[in-house]
């Protein structure tokens, strides 16, 4: 549905900086892909040769921006907001196509154990899906096509799980969770002790998974059940595709973990921790509120002060840094050093 810039600001109580209220738009894109009949959005600094070039009908900024700002845009109407991504990604929803309706019922292909315990009017299973005994389904859930729930698994309300979703028994969802395809809930953890003849001896995995409300988690990551107790998400976290979570793993609130990371045994994230993609996290360690590490970095040492970490051994940023630029250095310090050699072994 159409908006003009005058509902738009109205819609997120933003400022209109420049261009005409009655301006029209019917879609979204980036600001170098957009068209006269586009919103788009600037939210840093190195997109400003992309603002200045953008066809875009209308464009959300910073509401911080300079005086004089939107002087420098005179052909695209300028909507000053907090924070440009976010108020996007409203509009974007109010403009996308409808989601599929939710339509409850059992397909029946489904293969359901008697024991399991659902509201077939309030649910809506896929087809082949397997639901073991003892399963717990809340009200206006979606389970997708080839999904597997195991024994005595517990899955909240309104949740979504995507197509060949597998919650091995006994792991527990909460309220609002989404996995995508592919995720694996409550695999054995990699546990195994070695023997006086050198094999490798499989220790019992027992304990289960809780993943809190509004946990959201990416395709094909594997999130292990505990050797004893509970590996836990905690509410609002948002996972990456193709991360590996092991057992007794702890998760605070509302961090956020990108792909391709691993996280050890054992580890816990206090809450708001944000992991960059590609990272290793050591087993046994914990990582505190406000810490932000960068993309493939490895933690190996518990870091409980707020800040930004980087690096192969992780360290503070400014810190890591400077060792990067002293070790660009090297090549040049090592010519100084055997000049110097060498004119001490000319000295008398």
């Amino acid at each position: 549905m159409p908006l003009t810039v005058s509902e738009l600001t109205s819609l997120l109580g933003a400022t209109l900086l420049s261009g005409r209220g009655d301006t029209v738009f019917i879609g979204c894109n980036s600001l170098t892909e957009a068209g006269p009949q586009d919103l788009s959005f600037f939210g840093n600094e190195k997109y400003l040769p992309a603002l200045r070039a953008t066809r875009a009908a209308v464009v959300l900024v910073p509401d911080a921006a300079p005086p004089g700002f939107a002087e420098q845009f005179p052909h695209t109407a300028l909507v000053a907001v907090p924070n440009p991504s976010l108020a996007f990604a409203y509009i974007m929803a109010r403009l996308a196509p409808p989601a599929p309706a939710f339509r409850p019922g059992v397909h029946p292909s489904a293969v359901v154990d008697p024991d399991a315990d659902f509201d077939p009017a309030l649910v809506c299973i896929g087809p082949h899906v397997v639901i073991e005994s003892g399963v717990t389904i809340g009200a206006g859930t979606v389970i997708g096509a080839g999904c597997f729930l195991g024994d005595g698994v517990a899955v909240g309300a309104d949740c979504v799980l995507h197509p060949r979703v597998t919650i091995l028994r006994q792991c527990r969802l909460g309220d609002r969770v989404i996995l995508h395809p592919g995720v694996v809930i409550g695999a054995d953890g990699f546990g195994f002790e070695q023997t006086e003849d050198g094999r490798r001896e499989k220790i019992p995995q027992i304990g289960t998974v809780a993943l809190d409300d509004d946990v959201e988690i990416g395709a094909n990551t594997c999130i292990d059940r505990a050797r004893f107790g509970q590996t836990r998400i905690g509410a609002g976290t948002k996972i990456d595709n193709l991360v590996q979570i092991a057992h007794n793993v702890v998760i605070g609130r509302n961090c956020v973990v990108a792909g391709l990371t691993g996280i050890a045994g054992s580890a816990r994230l206090h809450d708001g921790v944000t992991i960059a993609a590609q990272v290793g996290v050591a087993g046994h360690i914990e990582i505190g509120s406000g810490v932000v590490i960068t993309g493939q970095s490895g933690v190996a040492k518990s870091m409980l002060q707020p800040g930004v970490y980087m690096g192969d051994r992780a360290e503070p940023i400014r810190k890591m840094l400077r060792i990067m630029a002293a070790v660009h250095q090297l090549p040049e310090l090592v010519q100084r050093l055997r000049a110097l050699e060498k004119t001490a072994g000319k000295a008398p």
